[in-house]
């Protein structure tokens, strides 16, 4: 699901949009072409509009002539109106011809037309010797554009005055002298004494409307193909723009090359390509483990340049089916191809060696984690085929980082493949910490105790606590199945708390019940010793039950002391002034320092187990124990052997002057109520491993 979420995320990003961009071009245009179209027609209706206002005053003034005169009685009537050198006609009231003048031509179609130049309305009639005009249903004039345009382009000066267009059945007989000047008839009817006047008219285009007219198709051309250069101009740079913003998406900063991002989405498109579907791929996670150390010891830029040169060193070893990545500060990402898997192992081998020489001057180290990626439609353990098509390259990717997290704990170059071990891990990880707080809650979690003996008279001297989980879902569960989980992910500080509450609230049971008890010791984990209040927080909580701060000692693991030493110090000052006893568990575990127990003012020093297992034929492991009981006791320290198992090794710490033995040649970590009945009493019989 998110795959395929990130799959229509970036495809939303590459798109260029360009489609938009020329639907808004389109649209941007023809509202253009149709304000310029707009403002043309309305300037050659105003235009026409004005011609035929003139016309349209002559006509009223010869009207008003004919009624004067036939008001005066003239006899000359129809001879000043002939002056006017116009076809004219006069029909009575009745439709009975009175006079006429000149070529009547009209059609008969009437309409009225409204002039914006002229308060009235004007009647006019069709002429029907041209096309030039065509009265419209709502009663409007229309002007036929097209074939004004043609007649104008089908005269000149040049032409004879008789020449007859068939194309436009124009009446050339309606074109007077001049053949620079078009005339267009048509005719106009006005009210008069006793009936109607029709009077032939003329709209006029000369030279200068026609240079008018080119001007404004020039300037409406021009206007175009500005917005059109304009609009292509900005789809090109938008283009331009997000291909640029593209590869900066998809580019590494560091290397150069490309990043996580375009791993993820373009390894996910070139897996799911179809010629891709029958090839086995491996997923790597390439780390490089010495990157951090030699940046501490050069400089940052001298690791990037480092990250460069593995960069180039892993783009070499791969061919043209094969893509990588930089993915994080010293991880690289890898798809490769292939189809044996010991051949597989083999090429990233030799890869590592590759890159482990990549500088004359270093010996670097690199870790890598794999999966496999099987051809499509292979089923899976399950039987069932696996379709490439719902391939999750980030969880396949996820899935190498947790084969090559297997090798973390080393600094040595590694191979780990992931396999279902690795899931079944990651799966109880994941349970632990869902049912953690639950657990918790419903207090599933239950205090055992592993005595402490003193070797020389077998009497009981102490206890340690331990956790197990008694889980409804799982059983019995071991403390080395969780507390590493809880170490991990900061839950262990709960668990501190709810050991010392337990183990406090035991202790006073008991006390009340009249028993003898010893002093229980309860890991304190070092994530708590951020916190400037631990020695607070433990006393409170013991005086809150109302256990005696003698009978509960604090154990602080050896790794504990290499954090903050000042802050260590002061705690374990605390802790002593509240009447705690603190010891300091598995001392020889690690990396010992003869520092810390100087600094540190400690009561107790535990013995770790590892020196009492395995031969000592040498005794060289007698004599570190021997030395190291010896420099305990001139600290006024007691000591603690842990994981001793035979008599042996029982006589041999006796003699020494071991104060006490924890292990399972006493006894086994053991339920409270078991641990109830040994308190006070010695044991019969010695618990053999």
């Amino acid at each position: 699901m998110m795959a395929n979420l990130k799959d229509k995320r970036f495809r939303s990003i590459k798109k260029s949009h360009a489609w938009i961009s020329i639907v808004m071009f389109v649209i941007v245009s023809l509202m253009a072409a149709a304000v310029i179209g707009l403002f043309i027609s309305t300037f050659i209706y105003y235009l026409i509009d004005m011609k035929i206002s003139e016309e349209y005053r002559d006509v009223v003034y010869m009207s008003k002539m004919y009624e004067k005169a036939s008001a005066d009685g003239s006899d000359d009537i129809y001879g000043l109106l002939d002056e006017s050198g116009r076809s004219y006609l006069i029909v009575s009231s009745d439709g009975r011809e009175i006079h006429r003048s000149g070529e009547v031509t009209m059609s008969g179609d009437e309409s009225t037309l409204t002039l914006s130049t002229l308060p009235e309305k004007v009647r006019v009639i069709f002429d029907e010797k041209t096309n030039a005009f065509r009265v419209g249903n709502n009663g409007g004039l229309v002007i036929d554009l097209p074939a004004v345009f043609g007649d104008l382009r089908e005269f000149s000066a040049s032409e004879e005055v008789d020449r007859y267009d068939e194309e436009y059945d124009l009446d050339l007989s309606t074109i007077r002298d001049n053949p620079d000047i078009l005339y267009l008839p048509f005719w106009i009817q006005t009210d008069v004494t006793g009936g109607v006047m029709n009077v032939k008219a003329f709209i006029t285009f000369n030279v200068k409307d026609i240079y008018l007219f080119g001007t404004i198709g020039i300037v409406a051309a021009a206007l175009s193909l500005v917005v059109f250069i304009i609009m292509i101009s900005n789809i090109i740079s938008g283009i331009i723009r997000r291909r640029r913003t593209l590869n900066v998406f998809f580019t590494d900063i560091v290397t150069g090359g490309h990043n996580w991002m375009w791993f993820i989405i373009k390894g996910q498109q070139f897996l799911k390509k179809m010629k891709n579907y029958s090839a086995r791929y491996a997923v790597l996670n390439i780390v490089f483990v010495n990157y951090r150390n030699f940046t501490v010891c050069h400089s940052i830029e001298e690791g990037e340049q480092m990250l460069v040169r593995v960069h180039r060193t892993i783009g070499a070893a791969l061919n043209k089916r094969e893509i990588y990545a930089h993915c994080a500060s010293s991880d690289f990402a890898v798809v490769m191809r292939f189809t044996d898997q010991d051949a597989l192992k083999r090429r990233v081998e030799s890869l590592i060696s590759s890159l482990s020489t990549i500088d004359s001057d270093h010996r670097f180290a690199f870790q890598v984690g794999i999966t496999i990626i099987e051809p499509d439609g292979t089923p899976d353990k399950s039987g069932v085929p696996v379709r490439r098509k719902n391939l999750d390259l980030e969880l396949e990717y996820n899935n190498a980082c947790t084969a090559r997290s297997a090798l973390e704990s080393g600094d040595e170059s590694g191979i780990a493949f992931f396999d279902d071990k690795l899931v079944e891990d990651q799966k109880w990880v994941d349970l632990v910490q869902e049912r953690q707080e639950s657990a918790l809650a419903n207090e599933e979690f239950m205090v055992y105790y592993q005595p402490k003996y003193d070797p020389r008279t077998d009497e009981l001297r102490g206890a340690e606590a331990l956790i197990r989980w008694q889980s409804p879902e799982f059983g019995f569960v071991p403390p080395g199945r969780i507390i590493p989980i809880y170490e991990k992910n900061g839950f262990i500080t709960e668990i501190d708390h709810y050991m010392i509450e337990h183990v406090a609230k035991d202790q006073k049971a008991w006390l009340d019940m009249g028993l003898k008890c010893v002093p229980v010791s309860v890991n304190v984990s070092r994530a708590h010793f951020i916190e400037n209040d631990l020695a607070e927080q433990i006393r409170d909580m013991i005086d809150r039950v109302g256990t005696p701060h003698d009978l509960i000692e604090i154990e602080l693991t050896e790794s504990a002391f290499f954090d903050d030493k000042k802050a260590m110090i002061s705690t374990i000052a605390k802790l002593k002034e509240y009447g705690f006893a603190v010891s300091m568990d598995d001392f020889g575990s690690g990396y010992s320092s003869l520092n810390s127990l100087k600094d540190m003012p400690l009561d107790v020093l535990k013995l770790d187990a590892e020196f009492f297992r395995g031969d000592n034929d040498n005794g060289r492991g007698e004599i570190v124990v021997s030395e190291a009981i010896k420099l305990a006791k001139s600290l006024n320290m007691r000591t603690v052997a842990e994981g001793v198992e035979v008599r042996d090794q029982v006589d041999f710490l006796a003699s020494q002057g071991c104060d006490m033995i924890q292990g399972y040649y006493y006894a086994k970590p053991m339920p409270k109520n078991e641990y109830r009945q040994r308190m006070g009493t010695v044991p019969s019989e010695p618990q053999q491993a």
